[in-house]
């Protein structure tokens, strides 16, 4: 049943966590459909999460707006910024790409690193990318980059299981826009990824759905 009670969750406007594999990142994110995001969604991810807050773009919503990989970025202006000829990401232990893109603020927040900001980017983010027709030009008259969302392009899970890629095919699954906020949880005791153990025992205190890369690949 984890799969439906997950689907039903994020149906709700609640989170789900995922943990992508043992072999992998080892490490649970929390997963939330953007378009349900809440000042309180951003400070439970902050105080109980504490990784990064990304939001994840289904492949195709990234395609359509030419949302580019950071990676590729840099290297067509290692040209002009010598730097960025030595900070080629080919040495990652767990992966081959990163997900990374641009980061983006909503162009009516102020800092765009408050609880309001954030959400309110993330909400805007969901609600573009829910529009039937997208272009580069209306991104850019709604969002600045850069700002203090990280946006993360999925690559598709038949070609990656990284967090993205299962936050953007969990929500498709549950028939909602493929934009999810997400955010590694971390322990403030051992200042690593959280454990299983731990995990776990969040999950079953706060009654969160919580899966694995092969329960979202399996499907409902």
């Amino acid at each position: 049943m984890a799969i439906p009670e997950a689907l039903n969750s994020l149906r709700n406007g609640n989170f789900v966590l995922i943990h992508d594999s043992d072999s992998r990142e080892n490490e649970t994110d929390f997963v939330i459909a953007a378009e349900f995001i809440t000042p309180e969604h951003i400070a439970r991810m902050r105080q109980d999460g504490g990784g990064l807050i990304c939001v994840a773009i289904g492949k195709e919503l990234a395609e359509e707006v030419g949302l580019p990989f950071l990676a590729d970025v840099e290297r067509q202006s290692a040209d002009r910024f010598k730097l960025l000829e030595f900070t080629t990401p080919n040495d990652i232990p767990y992966d081959e790409k990163s997900s990374f893109s641009i980061s983006v603020n909503h162009r009516k927040t102020f800092t765009g690193i408050t609880d309001k900001d954030r959400a309110l980017t993330i909400s805007k983010l969901a609600e573009f990318f829910k529009k039937k027709e997208k272009s580069a030009e209306e991104f850019g008259r709604e969002f600045r980059s850069p700002g203090h969302v990280f946006l993360l392009r999925s690559s598709g899970i038949d070609n990656r299981e990284g967090h993205t890629e299962l936050s953007a095919a969990l929500l498709e699954m549950a028939g909602l826009t493929p934009v999810a906020a997400i955010c590694e949880m971390m322990d403030s005791e051992s200042h690593k990824a959280l454990s299983g153990e731990k995990t776990i025992e969040y999950a079953n205190k706060r009654g969160i759905p919580l899966l694995d890369a092969g329960d979202v690949k399996k499907g409902p």
